[in-house]
């Protein structure tokens, strides 16, 4: 049986966005210049909404795309993806700032296949770390450059993002086993 608190309510998960956006806005000079890529599919939708804040905020378009990183897993020996998901990046990656946004961070592995798979479509001039909650438990030297909310969890817990584009809600869960 399961325990679940609510760690961002609807509110907070906008309040939190704003702020990510608003923090890439003031690290970033080269507006023209910046992208963003959702990680596949959790951050996908964080993305869009980071992109719509930043356009907003600079007054232009602000690409946007997402990426998969089912095939560029280090645990591929052990399992086979469930589902490989769709790779849309409407852009050249060339020379460009790229801000990598996931809802969870982790332990860093699917950050790394992230990177992986970007580097196959493009040298950017640098990759950014943008996330929804970091729950900590890093097992590679990863580190978010852009925190919505930092959670320190167990291993027992997990962190269940609902947004309304999938889930028809606006919450983020803690989850206890």
């Amino acid at each position: 049986m399961a325990d679940q608190n609510v760690l961002l309510s609807a509110n907070a998960i906008t309040k939190a966005l704003v702020r990510i956006a608003h923090e890439i806005s003031e690290h970033n000079d080269d507006t023209e210049n910046v992208v963003v890529v959702g990680i596949q599919k959790g951050g996908v939708h964080v993305a869009t909404r980071v992109a719509a804040l930043l356009k907003q905020i600079w007054k232009h378009e602000v690409p946007h795309g997402m990426i998969d990183v089912s095939m560029h897993r280090d645990d591929l020996d052990q399992k086979l993806p469930s589902q490989v998901m769709p790779t849309n990046l409407p852009f050249d990656l060339d020379g460009k700032s790229i801000v990598l946004v996931d809802d969870v961070l982790f332990s860093g592995r699917t950050v790394r296949a992230a990177l992986d798979a970007l580097y196959h479509y493009g040298r950017p001039k640098r990759v950014q770390l943008a996330v929804l909650i970091d729950r900590g438990h890093r097992e590679l030297p990863i580190k978010a450059d852009f925190v919505g909310k930092n959670v320190p969890t167990s291993l027992k817990e997990h962190i269940d993002v609902r947004l309304s584009e999938t889930h028809g809600e606006e919450v983020v869960y803690l989850v206890r086993k």
